[in-house]
């Protein structure tokens, strides 16, 4: 996925229901000098969609082991 975030940004983003932020994303990589921008973006909110879904399932988790108790 990460690999589809730096060559097709737009398609990370609609790929993961992010339909506005992939129709910017091809706005901005329509030109040359907004696609590196557009890459790392795409990149950074994959990563960051990534760890917000590792802090849910800790929290679960957590709340589990606090009822078993």
């Amino acid at each position: 996925m990460i690999l589809v975030a730096i060559l097709l940004p737009w398609l990370s983003f609609f790929l993961r229901g992010k339909i506005i932020s992939g129709i910017i994303c091809v706005i901005l990589q329509i030109t040359l000098i907004g696609w590196l921008p557009a890459a790392i973006w795409a990149v950074a909110s994959r990563v960051d969609g990534k760890n917000k879904t590792r802090i849910r399932a800790m929290e679960k988790r957590i709340l589990k082991s606090q009822r078993v108790n």
